[in-house]
């Protein structure tokens, strides 16, 4: 899967597949992905932090409703909350986050992962390793730029 993210963004970045398709690409990979969980579970252990799961995507958009009606009709996501400005999508045991932009293009605001065993203290302290700023205390969350500047919370 982590190929198949790959060569998405590649194709972001050369402009063969546009922010838009992105999202829905990679909300339809998520979905396909939790409905299979053997097939997560044989991969390989890895160093580091293991992401189990892709909590969420929240894209930002021109147009919170109509994209928001888009996803419920075409995908038969379920809106689980809403905001004036935000509408949570179900996606399975994740969610898609749609949230009305400041008159910016589309784009993916952040992505979230669950990580096994989760211990802030530990990813705190490989984040200052890796000399990548971070914010929060919380024990639960907290937000991120990865090397590339994509936000992860």
């Amino acid at each position: 899967m982590i190929e198949t993210v790959e060569r998405m963004l590649s194709d972001v970045k050369r402009g063969k597949l546009t922010r838009r398709q992105f999202a829905i690409s990679l909300a339809t990979l998520t979905a396909g992905a939790l409905a299979t969980p053997t097939a997560l579970a044989a991969s390989p252990a890895r160093a580091g932090f293991p992401a189990i799961s892709l909590n969420h995507i929240t894209v930002k958009v021109p147009d919170l409703h109509r994209t928001s009606k888009f996803y419920q009709e075409f995908f038969g996501m379920p809106l689980r909350q809403q905001s004036a400005t935000t509408h949570i999508l179900g996606v399975g045991k994740s969610f898609l986050g749609i949230e009305q932009s400041d008159n910016q293009p589309a784009s993916v605001n952040h992505f979230d992962f669950g990580i096994e065993n989760f211990n802030a203290d530990a990813i705190r302290a490989r984040l200052t390793e890796l000399n990548l700023k971070f914010s929060s205390t919380s024990q639960e969350s907290f937000k991120f730029n990865d090397p590339d500047a994509f936000w992860f919370r």
